[in-house]
């Protein structure tokens, strides 16, 4: 009662202190510099809020309250989100419906969370992230769980995705081009040719070979271009890349089967011989071309993918001359063939290099930049 409340002494004040972390600061920073937006969305008042973000030094775009969520309808939320940064005052449900509109408007949104409130976000979210310490609940309903409280290690595992998606478009680029350009010569070739251009024993051991030279690709240096901002897979762009590299491919096989009718006048087995050789050659050594936008000088690739891409050259160049070469039906090439052949590849390494400098300027004037924003911090 207030009555009670009289003749006191004033002891002092007592208040809890919850400061940011002295890391969180640079790592929203570091996440910011590669592309994904912070929206902070809390239960605490708009002045605590306002007060972290000024020491975590985060500009606040937009501010929407609880209450002011509640009058509106999805369309009109979606509408407010996209500038807005700062949501306070919400309740589960709304955390869940801020995540819903961001999700709706085409972005893509990693929430991170450690109490039972933030179960329904964790779940709406493209990815769910807790830490070690939430309660279960949180940790059940979270993608990832991080075992350091850390955000850079949030802002470590953006970068190595991101440089695993880079690598995994190399293969697929590699893959796809280099198979096009095979296949179409092996149906031009079988047009005019009275023999098989290559026996299927090998072409199995041309893609074996092949895909031996592309293991440590997963081990590959990106450019930092890879890593500065989202990507997402477009096979639109896989597809124009595929129809512009592959003919080139072709363009040399057909190069070769007419040095080697006319040239050579060889039979089926040289023939065979060397349209495997140089077949291999080309699309292991075109890896080092592939592999970045960049000079492929100024580039440099992993140690293991260069030492595996010329072991696996070095091996299609000396297996015609092994008693190996011979059970696959090989027969030893004349020494003009490789002094032709090494001509015709650096040729064919510097056409694909003009070629994939003025793709990568075509796509970049013909496709419209996708902005995708991530990561949601409680």
């Amino acid at each position: 009662m207030v009555d009670d409340e009289t003749e006191l002494v004033l002891a002092g004040f007592a208040a809890f202190l919850d400061p940011p972390k002295a890391s969180a600061a640079p790592a929203l920073a570091a996440l910011k510099k590669t592309g994904i937006a912070i929206k902070i969305v809390t239960g605490d008042s708009d002045l605590v809020t306002r007060h972290v973000c000024a020491e975590l030094k985060i500009p606040v775009t937009g501010l929407l309250t609880g209450k002011e969520i509640a009058q509106l309808d999805d369309h009109a939320l979606q509408a407010r989100v996209e500038a807005v940064n700062l949501f306070c005052r919400v309740n589960p449900a709304q955390k869940e419906r801020v995540i819903r509109a961001l999700r709706a408007r085409g972005h893509v949104v990693g929430y991170l969370g450690d109490g039972i409130n933030d179960a329904p976000s964790l779940h709406a979210a493209d990815v769910g992230l807790s830490v070690d310490s939430a309660v279960d609940v949180a940790k059940e309903a979270a993608d990832m769980i991080l075992l350091q409280q850390d955000l850079h290690v949030l802002h470590a595992g953006v970068l190595e995705g991101r440089r695993t998606f880079g690598n995994i478009m190399k293969y697929i680029m590699m893959g796809t081009s280099s198979n096009f350009g095979n296949m179409f010569s092996m149906a031009g070739a079988s047009l005019f040719l009275p023999f098989l251009p290559m026996l299927p024993t090998q072409i199995l051991l041309n893609n074996i070979l092949y895909d031996l030279s592309e293991i440590p690709i997963p081990l590959d240096k990106v450019d930092s271009s890879e890593t500065h901002t989202p990507r997402v897979l477009d096979m639109n762009f896989v597809r124009n890349f595929m129809l512009v590299i592959g003919p080139i491919s072709s363009l040399f096989d057909f190069l070769t089967f007419y040095l080697m009718l006319v040239v050579f006048q060889a039979n089926e087995k040289l023939f065979q011989t060397g349209w495997f050789v140089e077949s291999l050659c080309t699309q292991v050594l075109v890896i080092f071309i592939i592999r970045t936008r960049k000079n492929p000088l100024k580039s440099r690739p992993h140690p293991l993918l260069t030492a595996t891409s010329l072991a696996i050259v070095a091996t299609a160049v000396l297996l015609p001359f092994t008693p190996l070469g011979t059970y696959f039906g090989f027969v030893p090439p004349p020494a003009k063939f490789y002094f032709i052949l090494g001509a015709m590849v650096l040729v064919y390494l510097c056409i694909v290099e003009l070629a994939k400098q003025g793709f990568y300027r075509w796509a970049a004037v013909a496709k419209q930049p996708r902005k995708i924003k991530g990561i949601s911090i409680l």
